[in-house]
């Protein structure tokens, strides 16, 4: 195991962060998978989940059990931890710039395009190093100018050259559940298994340049690119990203950590990075794989406290009671039902909501929005 400490760009005269990583097994020897935590760095689960894997993945690389190579990024966003405001954590937003930490991230296959698209021939292995060998040198090219670009960068370089990207995140209140691109889903299916999500969402594209899909995305854009100039070479989907949501963000135990990280250690094995006597056995699916765009967003219909009636993970149908809204003033009571039948996979910790406010999420079959699937 090595540990490598990354010096981010200073914001000010005296202020300097950094970011660190352990690397376990040996770069470019078999597959590579990138994980890191807590980006929306309030959301604290992730953080302690990587505590667990930690040592799991040393005892392997002591053993000499390591097929192929892991980076665990435990925090992945310093900046984010440090901001307060009025004593409360503000780790989603960067207080310098007003930008979601897991927003913004470079269209990677718009950048390395015209260095690649007459460098690909009829091997797709050599394609993937191809492609990869050009992310990384436009990575090293970028010359970020605030703290929080030269964040990104150290995250993207760290995990550009990745067969899989894992973002662990947590929702406010939720069950575990799961984001991906449609292109990665046949190959991380077996993680939902293990990680016995109750919700997985799918999408081509969700928007805002997430950094998973920044990772993910670039393989099927370029095959976007390649058809739309008639070069029919082959490009493999080269890496195949994720954000875990690991329940809500109260959801904080070793129990819960534990039993993550040992089901994130079992993929690794499964998926030949680290060698194992007997593969781990997968365990049946909680759900069926949704469309984002399926994914219904309740708001609150007018000001005051909400009062839950359906619990993160319960069931509905079209019409079910979802949440009241109470405004004591007036002795009114504002019904919030569903509009789709799935989950609710996620619903808001606060209990009073302003009119229009986010309240919860279902997770409905049948795709019927469009545009950004991702809220702020």
């Amino acid at each position: 195991m090595q540990r490598i400490d990354h010096s981010l760009l200073s914001p000010s005269l005296g202020s300097h962060k950094t970011l660190t990583s352990f690397h376990f097994g040996t770069p470019g020897r078999g597959p590579k998978v990138y994980i890191q935590a807590s980006l929306h760095a309030e959301e604290l689960p992730g953080m302690l989940v990587a505590h667990h894997l930690r040592p799991l993945l040393e005892a392997a690389d002591a053993a000499g059990q390591m097929l192929g190579e892991v980076i665990l990024v435990p925090v992945a966003n310093p900046l984010g931890l440090a901001q307060r405001v009025d004593h409360k954590a503000m780790g989603r937003f960067d207080l310098a710039t007003s930008e979601n930490f897991n927003r913004h991230y470079p269209d990677l296959a718009k950048a390395v395009w015209p260095t690649v698209e007459n460098a690909l021939g009829a091997d797709p292995v050599a394609n993937v190093c191809t492609v990869r060998r050009a992310m990384g040198d436009y990575l090293r090219n970028w010359a970020p100018d605030t703290e929080l670009q030269s964040l990104r960068r150290c995250l993207l370089t760290l995990a550009h050259d990745a067969d899989a990207v894992l973002d662990l995140h947590c929702d406010c209140e939720s069950v575990m559940h799961f984001y991906t691109e449609e292109t990665c889903w046949p190959q991380l299916e077996p993680l939902t298994r293990l990680m016995q999500c109750q919700a997985v969402l799918l999408a081509r594209n969700s928007g805002s340049g997430p950094f998973d899909e920044c990772l993910s995305g670039v393989w099927w854009r370029l095959n976007e690119a390649l058809a739309t100039a008639a070069k029919p070479v082959p490009l493999p989907q080269g890496c195949c990203s994720a954000t875990i949501e690991l329940r809500g963000e109260t959801d904080v135990s070793h129990a819960l950590a534990q039993a993550d990280a040992k089901a994130l250690f079992a993929y690794l094995q499964h998926a030949q990075v680290i060698a194992c006597t007997n593969t781990p056995a997968l365990p049946a699916a909680r759900c069926q794989a949704t469309p984002l765009a399926g994914s219904q967003t309740l708001h609150a219909p007018a000001p005051g406290v909400v009062v839950f009636a359906a619990q993160v993970g319960q069931l509905l149908q079209v019409g079910d009671l979802v949440a009241e809204i109470i405004d004591p003033l007036s002795g009114q009571t504002h019904r919030v039902v569903a509009g789709v039948a799935g989950p609710l996979y996620a619903r808001i910790r606060e209990r009073y909501a302003l009119a229009g406010a986010e309240l919860g999420k279902i997770a409905g079959a049948t795709a019927f929005r469009t545009g950004e699937l991702l809220g702020a």
